[in-house]
């Protein structure tokens, strides 16, 4: 099973990419986790935020996997625990379906990407920093993966 993360912002600091990367490389190699990181528009104070949002999301739907189920992440959409993102991992994983989940920039994704997404998923009402989110994502995939092998890290 291929898990994509496609996100929006490269040369993280390095306790960012330690961080996704612990828990990346924990991953067996049936549920490959993969990293796509997109190249963000130059902003400034007198920057065309929409069309930026616009250029980046272009670059986000070309580098989409063909025919993966796509879960854009936002402050606004459902939340999920952990114990059901376990049960859906397995399903994607039983059902050889490859999964990507979408992190867009400073300003987040427009409604329009939202609404073109399969699901949209919030890992948090609160905002977080998007280089964090890489961190705590694959932290909960991981979760999740031990959940359904019952391996102790979840305990």
């Amino acid at each position: 099973m291929q898990i994509t993360l496609i996100a929006i912002g490269k040369n993280m600091s390095s306790w960012v990419c330690e961080g996704y990367a612990e828990y990346a490389q924990r991953m067996p190699n049936d549920y490959h986790l993969e990293l796509i990181e997109i190249t963000p528009e130059k902003r400034t104070k007198n920057s065309d935020l929409t069309k930026i949002m616009s250029i980046e999301e272009t670059k986000i739907t070309a580098s989409i996997p063909k025919g993966n189920y796509c879960i854009a992440l936002d402050r606004i959409g459902r939340t999920m625990d952990t114990k059901t993102l376990a049960k859906r991992l397995q399903t994607w994983h039983d059902n050889q379906q490859s999964i990507c989940f979408i992190v867009g920039g400073p300003e987040g994704l427009s409604d329009t990407f939202l609404k073109s997404a399969d699901e949209t998923w919030s890992l948090s009402a609160m905002t977080l920093p998007h280089p964090l989110v890489r961190i705590v994502l694959s932290e909960q995939i991981y979760r999740a993966w031990t959940i359904t092998i019952n391996h102790p890290y979840h305990r």
